[in-house]
């Protein structure tokens, strides 16, 4: 059997996906209609969000959301449009349209299924909690500043700058206001907050929504409403593709596709630690997420993920299978079907304050206090990857705040290098007399190298190293050397020839015979071992060096 064939089924759904789904089907049926409730204003909201409206924001709940439960590496994730997603494909739809989403989201999910290949679902792990939640809060940020518009009553203004389109709003309402548009969206923006605190498993959502829509439909509101829904889905099509607009569309579809990985795989995490016993795939994530990205775009929906707070919902309403996230989606579909003119009554300031709610929901705020407390290299990458995520791209964000991480990461490591110079006394092998034992001490300095020799730490060891001086011989103890790279050990051997400039004969103890390779490779070591100066052990190096200068005194 080929390796691509053995990689491809690891990815695949199994025979235990699929009896799993049959232990307890009444919990997961309950905790699939419960998500239902709270999925359906969020996937209105962004759907809208977006750009391409409800019926695209419907359409990625039930195509994506079914794929992605069938396909998936979690047995709780629950997929569809999220707020992240609506971020990034805002400007995508000033630039290239309708079309040009939906050519997006088809090559992002052929983007992940290569991802999923490529076994890169591991590296998720690589990613900082401050990056997460830096980059969770700024999303909460541009979600909020998206909803300014409909929540103030007033169009939405050109531009794909939230902060910009935020401002203009106010300016807009300032000129003439809607206070009814206000009334609605804080009304219902308000019932969530307190009600998630007075009674978290209540889907206070669905229930503000329908009080805001029963409100504004007795008292005659003049307000923008969703509009008139397709009691369906459409039927697939291509339409969409054109070939000639694959250069333009790569990058956002790399962007897209960044993202959706990152999301779906820290939801994953997220609900792995929510439960007990449950422990997802990621590169089977990857590889579900991807077929919802190629299916979700054939039916006019826009690129998914999966979703950290539907997935919370999930969880907490005692879902044990794929059969929540999947009958959640069929359970969106007969809904819409069933009562699209009434859900088309819906304001879009009611909707506003759904997202808004949401927003405010999506920071914790005891994590974020910890994280500022914690060191200020955490603080400096939670603030920097907020701030980026409202002025940036998203994925520019994360790379930002992941570049700077890592560059304080590898700035802390470097500071743990030491070069200390150690007593020689408690070495010397036993049989010298106090004589040769003052020998030694007086012409012999050793010195032990502690920790990574690498590039960021390589500079510092050269100069503290270089300083010895009126000395006959040098003894490098490197037994606790952790790795060194090409730099290091370039530095090592500058270091070594410095020295020997000073007619100082270096010697080397306790070298591990997987530093040996970088050493040998870049000519550190051959030639010190071609003279016998390499050593196993420090009191051998000792020996070696009260033999030179014992010969050295009787030539005298």
């Amino acid at each position: 059997m080929s390796r691509a064939w053995l990689r491809l089924r690891s990815v695949l759904p199994t025979r235990a996906d699929v009896a799993s789904m049959r232990r307890r089907p009444r919990r997961d049926l309950l905790a699939g209609a419960t998500v239902a409730i709270v999925a359906l204003p969020l996937a209105l909201g962004f759907g809208i969000s977006s750009g391409l409206g409800a019926a695209a924001g419907i359409a990625t709940a039930v195509v994506a959301g079914a794929v992605a439960a069938l396909c998936g590496g979690s047995n709780l994730q629950v997929s569809g449009p999220t707020g992240a997603m609506t971020v990034v494909l805002v400007p995508i739809v000033h630039q290239h349209g309708a079309d040009g989403v939906l050519m997006v989201g088809l090559l992002a999910g052929l983007l992940l299924m290569v991802l999923a290949a490529g076994r890169a679902g591991r590296y998720m792990a690589y990613v900082p909690a401050p990056v997460v939640e830096g980059f969770t809060i700024g999303i909460a940020g541009v979600i909020a500043l998206q909803q300014v518009p409909a929540a103030l009553g007033v169009p939405v203004p050109d531009g794909d700058r939230v902060v910009l389109v935020a401002v203009q709003a106010v300016r807009d309402f300032a000129a003439a206001p809607d206070w009814v548009a206000v009334g609605l969206a804080t009304g219902v923006a308000a019932l969530m907050l307190a009600g998630a605190r007075w009674r978290p498993s209540v889907p206070f959502s669905l229930l503000a929504v329908a009080a805001a829509t029963g409100i504004a439909e007795l008292a005659r509101f003049d307000v923008a409403r969703i509009g008139a829904l397709p009691a369906g889905l459409p039927a697939p099509s291509l339409g969409f593709v054109d070939l000639a607009a694959l250069p333009d569309l790569l990058a956002p579809a790399v962007a897209v596709a960044a993202l959706a990985a990152l999301e779906s795989l820290l939801s994953a995490t997220v609900a792995d630690g929510m439960s007990v016993g449950q422990r997802h795939d990621p590169d089977k994530e990857l590889f579900g997420q991807g077929l919802a990205n190629v299916a979700a775009p054939l039916f006019g929906g826009v690129p998914a993920t999966a979703a950290i707070a539907r997935t919370a919902v999930n969880v907490r309403s005692g879902a044990v299978s794929r059969l929540a996230a999947l009958s959640h989606a069929v359970i969106l579909a007969v809904v819409v079907a069933a009562a699209a003119s009434v859900v088309g009554r819906i304001p879009l300031a009611a909707l506003a304050g759904v997202l808004l709610a949401t927003a405010a929901r999506m920071v914790e705020v005891g994590s974020v206090r910890a994280m500022l407390h914690a060191t200020r290299s955490d603080a400096v990458v939670l603030v920097l990857t907020a701030a980026a995520t409202l002025v940036l791209d998203l994925v520019q964000a994360v790379i930002l705040g992941l570049v700077v991480a890592g560059a304080l990461a590898l700035r802390a490591v470097a500071r743990n290098v030491r070069l200390d110079e150690v007593p020689l006394y408690d070495d010397i092998p036993a049989g010298h007399g106090e004589e040769e034992r003052a020998l030694l001490t007086s012409h012999v300095v050793a010195y032990r190298l502690d920790g990574p020799l690498f590039f960021a730490a390589a500079h510092r060891f050269l100069l503290e190293l270089s300083e010895v001086a009126d000395v006959r011989v040098v003894i490098l103890r490197m037994s606790r050397v952790t790795t060194i790279d090409a730099t290091g050990a370039l530095v090592l051997k500058d270091a070594i020839e410095r020295l020997e400039r000073r007619h100082a004969v270096v010697v080397v103890s306790g070298l591990r015979g997987g530093h040996a390779r970088p050493l040998d490779r870049l000519g550190v070591i051959s030639r010190l071992r071609d003279q016998g100066r390499v050593f196993a052990t420090t009191p051998e190096a000792i020996g070696y060096a009260h033999g030179l200068l014992a010969a050295g005194q009787s030539s005298r």
